[in-house]
């Protein structure tokens, strides 16, 4: 009588005589998940999601879906830190979709199906590769809708290139050719209460009376004293972008989004627009989450002591309450080429609030510096001139004092055009 095959474990073909095999039985995979096609149900065509009329609309028919989801808010249900319930987290998008693989940036973008961009929205290479969109990553709980459309874009963006003289004339022409994409991009939302314990020395300044050779004399002391204290904070909603495509100083020019807008998540909010999905996972993340949390915290003890003088600083600290949404945010982006190097600008599409790269014109920066510095050195040059033939000094000080006067104003000057050119 053969062996009995043991549980959970299936026979396979055996290469030695008299020789059993066993191996794991494959898991059941489970059936495959409904995907939803974005058809409109007057004629049949391909609908896509309209964010003036903020619901599905057909464009060939007009037929309109509204959404029947409501905003709920901060109210928005978190996921506490269960290695569990993420395991049981739906992944995807919820519907088919592809993806632009940029061979120039690294990014990944999720299309609409049929959709036959060959534009990367990241960097605005032409360098793109088509592919199915494997959707491996969680799928976004909530998400914040547009607020603003296409037509909203083109005034802010103007009026941002225009508002500062170091930027190149054609440069403007770039508000009304640039194209603007609406893309949902990846962040995560942390709550977390820190409870912290610190100690550390805390300096107090004495003035003193003294005598030296008989004159009385005052000097300065500092009186070091062990202080400590207990600092409670609590944090809700921080948000942390999940991409690593865009600098980070530009997404937090972005900031805030009003999660009171937050939205539960359906696939129809992304039928005929661009998303991303994250490339900040969730341990990342966190992460970054906690330095913050713990940077804050630690500012808050400093804040604490009787004086900002603190030596020999220490802190216990602990996080309890914690938990965490995975949710999308609406921005509108852009990508262009100037002098052969590439800028980015994004736009919130809440609130409007703009940040970008904008190249420096240096021809009209320096022409400007000469012109600050060139009056001052010319007369320094010749009160020098006068001075050696003895003619009197007065022309080399006013000289000077034009050209200190010209520094002051070629610096501040110089430091925000890098400041720009480096954004």
């Amino acid at each position: 009588m053969p062996p009995a095959v043991p549980p959970d474990y299936e026979a396979v073909e055996s290469a030695l005589p008299g020789i059993r095999v066993y191996r794991p039985r494959p898991a059941e995979q489970a059936p495959p998940e409904r995907v939803m096609e974005f058809a409109c149900s007057q004629c049949g065509a391909v609908t896509s999601f309209n964010i003036a009329a903020g619901a599905v609309v057909c464009p060939h028919c007009g037929h309109r879906e509204q959404n029947q989801q409501r905003p709920v808010g901060r109210q928005a249900d978190e996921f506490e830190f269960k290695a569990d319930l993420v395991a049981l987290a739906q992944t995807g998008w919820g519907t088919d979709r592809q993806e632009i693989l940029c061979r120039n940036c690294g990014a990944r973008t999720s299309l609409p199906p049929g959709e036959l961009t060959h534009r990367c929205p990241f960097c605005a290479s032409h360098k793109v590769i088509h592919r199915p969109d494997l959707q491996e990553e969680l799928r976004p709980r909530f998400l914040i809708p547009f607020q603003l459309t296409m037509d909203d874009c083109r005034p802010i963006a103007r009026r941002w290139l225009s508002n500062s003289w170091l930027i190149p004339s054609r440069l403007r022409r770039v508000a009304d050719t640039a194209p603007f994409t609406p893309i949902y991009l990846p962040a995560w939302t942390f709550d977390s209460v820190t409870t912290a314990r610190w100690r550390a020395e805390v300096g107090h300044t004495r003035r003193e009376t003294y005598y030296h050779q008989g004159r009385r004399q005052t000097r300065t002391r500092i009186v070091w004293k062990w202080e400590s204290g207990r600092v409670r904070l609590n944090f809700d909603d921080l948000l942390i972008p999940g991409t690593h495509r865009y600098p980070p100083h530009l997404l937090a020019r972005l900031l805030p989004f009003d999660l009171q807008r937050l939205t539960p998540y359906e696939p129809k909010f992304l039928a005929g627009l661009h998303a991303q999905a994250y490339d900040l996972d969730l341990t990342e993340a966190w992460a970054a989450a906690r330095h913050t949390m713990r940077e804050t915290t630690r500012g808050a003890c400093r804040h604490q002591a009787s004086t900002p003088l603190i030596r020999n600083f220490s802190m216990e600290l602990d996080f309890s309450d914690e938990s965490w949404r995975y949710i999308l945010v609406p921005v509108f982006a852009a990508a262009y080429t100037y002098a052969r190097r590439p800028f980015q600008v994004l736009l919130n599409g809440q609130s409007g609030a703009i940040a970008g790269q904008r190249p420096v014109d240096w021809t009209r920066v320096w022409l400007v510096i000469a012109a600050l510095l060139c009056p001052g050195l010319l007369l320094s040059l010749l009160g020098v001139l006068l001075v050696l033939l003895k003619s009197g000094g007065a022309l080399l000080v006013i000289g000077l004092v034009l050209f200190a006067a010209g520094i002051a104003g070629a610096v501040p000057i110089l430091l925000r055009a890098q400041g720009m050119d480096d954004a």
